[in-house]
């Protein structure tokens, strides 16, 4: 077993879970799940996004992913972050970052950035995770797109989720 992934510090293994969760989908859901399972602990760690123009509030995201965590087994916690994901996981005592990957496209970009990261901060590991193959095709892009156009995303992201997803203009 890496270095990596031995206990870190009181709270035992923990590792963080990074994104934009615009909305947080079925997939998002999955991927967190099991690394619950492979974890001590996950930090759900939802990206302030000043970059982005984002569907929902950072306010809204959070309460989202929080309300979906809550169901979830395991120590499962959601906090916001802004800058470098490595300072992020320094502050947490994390031993590793999840990434989920539904394809190539994905992988390429996210092993780029794992190289990236542990140039950074070398003692947190890049844990890929795939979705189920059904949750494969989600992204949280598409299921804005599909809600936007009155399209019906309830296989795509959780009921409590679905509902805060009547149609509504992207935030500034």
């Amino acid at each position: 077993m890496s270095s990596a992934l031995a206990t870190s510090g009181a709270t035992g293994r923990l590792a963080v879970y990074s994104g934009t969760f615009d909305p947080i989908t079925l997939g998002h859901e999955d991927v967190t799940r099991r690394a619950a399972q492979l974890f001590d602990e996950v930090v759900i760690a939802v990206a302030i996004a000043h970059h982005k123009k984002t569907r929902f509030t950072l306010q809204e995201r959070l309460d989202m992913v929080a309300e979906v965590a809550a169901r979830m087994p395991g120590r499962v916690r959601v906090l916001p972050f802004e800058g470098l994901i490595m300072d992020f996981c320094r502050q947490q005592g994390a031993c590793a970052v999840v990434r989920g990957i539904r394809n190539i496209t994905d992988f390429d970009y996210e092993a780029q950035m794992a190289a990236m990261n542990r140039k950074l901060h070398p003692a947190v590991e890049t844990v890929f995770l795939l979705p189920q193959a059904e949750l494969q095709c989600i992204s949280s892009t598409l299921v804005r797109e599909i809600s936007q156009l009155g399209g019906d995303v309830s296989q795509m992201v959780s009921a409590p989720v679905a509902a805060r997803l009547a149609p509504r203009p992207l935030q500034a």
